[in-house]
This record gives structure tokens, C-alpha cells and sequence, in this order.
């Protein structure tokens, strides 16, 4: 079986024909960059933000026309919104006051806010992110999620972190997610934690060299389109940083609220305060901050050494007036169970680290509790 290719897809995609009827969606420049990985095709159609309701169908025939192809396993087709498309042919749409980066369909001139909606089943959304990377943030949220599993609540995990999915190995998860009706794919699942990531669609060692619409695009299946079922709380793992995806779930996914993942010294402090700004910029509540790898107890002496300093993610939440979560130690089993698959919370659940977890899940859900879910709020860019 010879491999597929872009240019095959391509060609095989001129026989839809755009919304004109006149011009197939390849020659209107509707697709984006196609990327294969598996023998599984990926890419987006651009249509005007107004219509793309209507143009569901298009999209549908567009997949199902690649699926049909020989030799392709799958396919994974999103529109995107753009005010500019219809050009070259296609019927121009009148533009919105603002552009979009999201698909969601709205009446011309209707605020973007009246457009964002929850996820079916699921109580709450919440954000773990940080300033930066290399500080713990996948290790953070996955036993924060499964600390909130110990204490009886029904939780699921989204990887957001389309280019460095960490969800497979930190919860020791193999295999591809089966497709049950339509686009709706069952969630994987371990340690009763319901999980979806990039990682479990595409190779380890694949590199994603995916745009702006299409990190978009992915991030929105993967939460919408996944059977996650009846959930408490949605743990989201965000990429680290300030980029497009952190926007894109800020601005189309109604958080809860954000968890903000920062070590002790100073430079990370500085990294987690664009963090903490973006979601107070995007109406999104700061549930608090966690100081991870905030001290370090010796395993042979029991002496304690704060290696990156410490104090200073508590003192920066009582600076900025949020809560302050609690401080997770730098411990060799944190890291040997991460790399192994077998979270601390799971495998050492009476141990200190994992309490500190477990209490850690207990002051966000009690922020949560209770609260009604809010709707998304609209980004505008000046």
C-alpha cells in the first residue's frame, strides 16, 4: 500500500465544489496545509464566520470524499472561520465588525459572546497553565486531576498541548481512541480518568508543524467532539505560555477558571504573571497558584533545602489578592512516577505528596462548587 499524499488529497478535493457551485474549494483557496500522520489526513476548510452553519455539509462532503481515498485510514476535517473568504469566485459574505479565529456561526453584527457555549455533561472547565515550561505543569494537572478523582468527583483530562502531548506517558495510555457515531470519539481512560490528546492520534516522534487554524481546529474536536459523558470537571492541560491556543480556549470554551503552575524563583514568577494577566484580560477567574518544586527533603538525611528559593509564588498571590493552593516539594518519586505512568496519587495515595495533591483538588473544587457556569467572553483586539 503506497502512502498518500498531499497532493493526492489535494487533487481528490477539487471534485467539492465550493459554495458558489461554479469553483471546487482547492481552486477558491479554502483548504488549509494538509497534514497526513498515520495514514489520518488533516486539514481545514475556510468559510465566512456567518455562514458557517450552512456550510456544514461542505465540510462533510469534503471528508467523507478523503475517507474515501484509497489507502487513508481516517479523516479529521474542521472549518475555520475567516470574514475575508469568498473571493475568487465564491459569494462575499458581509464582513463582521471584528475578525474571528474561531468556527462558531453567528448572526451578522451579534456580539461573539452570545456564540460560546459549554460542553454537554460537563459542570465545569478549568485551566492548568504556565508562564513558561519546565516547571512541572503536565505533572501538576494530571495529579491534580486524579487528586480530584480520589475525592469522589467524575473528572476527565484534555491534552491541549497540541505539539507537546504529555497525557499517553503520564497516565501510561496506549492504543487510538475508537470512533463511535459520526465524528464522536470515545475518550481513553485510566485510573478513572477519562483522557483525550494529540498523542493518542499521532505517532510520539511525529513533529506537528500545524498552524494557527488548524492547533485551533483540533483543540475544539477534541473537546466537542468527544464523548466525555457525565463529568464533574474538565481538567484542561494547557501548552505552556501566552500563544493562540491559550486564547483560543480563553475565547470559544467557558473556563471556570484557571490554576496558575509557577516554581519559587523570580524568573518563573515573572513568566507566570503573563499568565495570571492574560486570563484577568480575558474575564477568566484566577482560581489560584501552585509553587511546584518548592522545597526539597533530603531522602537520606530528611534535611530540607530550598534549592529554587521559596515563598515566592505565596507571596505572589497575596500580592495579586488570589489564592494560594499550596506548595508541591521536588521529590525523586514525582519524577519516577511520572516517566513510569503511574501518577503518585495512584500509587502512593497515603503518602504526603499525594495529601498535598489531594487538598490541593479540594480547595479548587470548593471554588467551583456551587458556582454558576459562566458564559465565554468575546476578545477584541486593538
Amino acid at each position: 500500500m503506497t502512502d498518500v499524499t498531499q497532493e493526492q488529497v489535494l487533487e481528490t478535493l477539487k471534485t467539492v465544489r465550493g459554495p458558489d457551485l461554479e469553483h471546487n474549494i482547492v481552486e477558491l483557496g479554502m483548504v488549509s496545509d494538509v497534514f497526513i500522520s498515520d495514514a489520518k489526513v488533516y486539514f481545514s476548510i475556510t468559510v465566512p464566520a456567518e455562514r458557517a452553519k450552512e456550510l456544514e455539509p461542505l465540510r462533510q462532503a469534503a471528508e467523507r470524499v478523503i475517507k474515501e481515498m484509497p489507502g487513508v485510514k481516517g479523516a479529521l476535517v474542521a472549518l475555520t472561520a475567516d470574514k475575508k473568504v469568498g473571493s475568487g469566485g465564491a459569494p462575499a459574505a458581509r464582513p463582521a465588525p471584528q475578525p474571528h479565529s474561531h468556527g462558531h456561526a453567528h448572526a451578522p453584527q451579534q456580539p461573539a459572546r452570545a456564540a460560546k457555549i459549554g460542553v454537554p455533561g460537563i459542570g465545569a472547565i478549568v485551566a492548568v497553565a504556565s508562564g513558561k515550561g519546565g516547571v512541572g505543569k503536565s505533572t501538576t494537572a494530571v495529579n491534580l486531576a486524579l487528586g480530584l478523582v480520589a475525592n469522589g468527583l467524575k473528572v476527565g483530562i484534555l491534552d491541549a498541548d497540541i505539539y507537546g502531548p504529555s497525557m499517553p506517558r503520564l497516565l501510561k495510555i496506549s492504543g487510538r481512541p475508537t470512533q463511535i457515531e459520526g465524528r464522536i470519539i470515545n475518550p481513553m481512560e485510566n485510573y478513572g480518568l477519562k483522557v483525550m490528546s494529540m498523542g493518542f492520534l499521532v505517532d510520539e516522534e511525529t513533529a506537528m508543524i500545524w498552524r494557527g487554524p488548524m492547533v485551533q481546529s483540533a483543540l475544539m474536536q477534541m473537546l466537542r467532539e468527544v464523548a466525555w459523558g457525565e463529568l464533574d470537571i474538565l481538567v484542561v492541560d494547557m501548552p505552556p505560555g501566552t500563544g493562540d491556543a491559550q486564547l483560543t480556549m480563553a475565547q470559544q470554551v467557558p473556563l471556570a477558571g484557571a490554576v496558575i503552575v509557577s516554581t519559587p524563583q523570580d524568573l518563573a514568577l515573572i513568566d507566570a504573571r503573563k499568565g495570571l494577566n492574560m486570563f484577568r484580560k480575558v474575564e477568566v477567574p484566577v482560581l489560584g497558584i501552585i509553587e511546584n518544586m518548592s522545597y526539597f527533603i533530603a531522602p537520606d538525611t530528611g534535611a530540607r533545602y530550598d534549592i529554587f528559593g521559596h515563598g515566592g509564588a505565596r507571596s505572589e498571590a497575596e500580592r495579586i489578592d488570589v489564592p494560594f493552593l499550596g506548595e508541591v516539594p521536588l521529590t525523586i518519586a514525582i519524577r519516577e512516577t511520572s516517566d513510569a505512568g503511574t501518577p503518585l496519587v495512584v500509587s502512593e495515595p497515603d503518602g504526603p505528596v499525594a495529601k498535598i495533591y489531594r487538598d490541593i483538588a479540594a480547595k479548587v473544587w470548593e471554588q467551583l462548587s456551587g458556582a454558576p457556569q459562566r458564559a465565554a467572553p468575546a476578545i477584541v483586539f486593538e
